[in-house]
């Protein structure tokens, strides 16, 4: 296991060294200077160029990229042009209400989508399961912002449940979960579902009804801890991507979270902010695929190295 931990840590320092040059580039390769950006059109040219001097800017490109990476490796991923403070700081700020966010998203979408996709497997081809899998597939389907601007119409806006946009409360937070989870809730029920319905039909199964078990025994105690292998697997990687790209619905309900933060670099054209935001969030996916292969590892004997 330890080898086999190792061994993707190795393989994902690659990646990320090329989600940081490709980000790099890409941000230079943008027209216009930052300096200007920051300080407005009508400023002294001698101004703009002494301070792109102070900030590094007019060195040459490989140079800038890898003191950039040697301060990266330290912890230190620069200053905000706009805010002129630590970009890892308002990182860590920040990071809190994402975790917030992501983790309620997390149970919205387990508990809807784990439950349905029972149901709609002891019902299938029946009314729940059709009606279950119709939602699952719209939620599956509908774009997160299209969703996130229908319920903050009819919760927030019309009957007023909710508060429109903050995240300064309970009361505030249920809307945001509730769009950032449905998505995933929709792809849970449709694998648990699938899953279900094919481990019922499995030699095992129909060797625990004939020993006199209960229909629901065989399901909870037989069929669900099979079929829910690949289904942790996915719960795990989707906290991952909920924690690294809640961007659209931090933005729609005013969350004060690093997808916000990453949307407010982009206007601002501050390339330190945006390129701490896109480093760390491929980080927390980088993790969050290490975790699931290990979930899998554990709970599957199976698929481990030697078995």
């Amino acid at each position: 296991m330890l080898n086999k931990v190792l061994k993707r840590i190795v393989i994902s320092i690659p990646v990320l060294f090329g989600v940081m040059l490709a980000i790099f580039i890409m941000l230079r390769l943008v027209p216009g200077n930052p300096v200007t950006t920051m300080l407005g059109e009508h400023v002294n040219p001698a101004v703009i160029e002494k301070i792109s001097r102070e900030m590094g800017l007019d060195q040459p490109l490989y140079i800038q990229f890898f003191k950039y990476v040697a301060n990266v490796l330290r912890g230190d991923f620069g200053t905000s042009y706009r805010l002129n403070r630590n970009v890892t700081g308002i990182i860590m700020e920040s990071f809190p209400n994402t975790v917030k966010l992501s983790l309620l998203a997390a149970v919205v979408a387990w508990l809807i989508g784990i439950v349905a996709g029972i149901v709609a497997a002891i019902r299938q081809n029946r009314i729940l399961d059709r009606l279950f899998m119709g939602g699952a597939l719209i939620g599956v389907s509908m774009p997160v912002f299209m969703t996130a601007l229908v319920l903050q119409y009819l919760f927030a806006f019309k009957l007023k449940w909710f508060p429109v946009s903050g995240f300064d409360s309970m009361q505030a937070m249920v809307l945001p979960a509730i769009v950032l989870g449905w998505n995933s809730a929709g792809s849970i029920a449709r694998m648990t579902r699938s899953n279900l319905v094919e481990i019922m039909q499995n030699d095992f199964i129909r060797t625990a009804r004939a020993k006199g078990l209960r229909e629901h025994g065989v399901i909870i105690g037989h069929a669900l801890k099979n079929a829910m292998l690949p289904v942790i697997t996915m719960m795990a990687l989707q906290l991952s991507s909920m924690l690294s790209g809640a961007v659209l619905t931090e933005s729609v309900f005013g969350v004060p979270g690093i997808g916000r933060l990453a949307v407010n670099a982009i206007e601002t054209r501050d390339m330190p902010l945006l390129q701490g935001t896109v480093i760390f969030t491929t980080i927390l996916v980088i993790l969050g695929n290490l975790v699931a292969d290990l979930l899998y590892n554990v709970m599957d004997p199976r698929i481990r190295e030697g078995a």
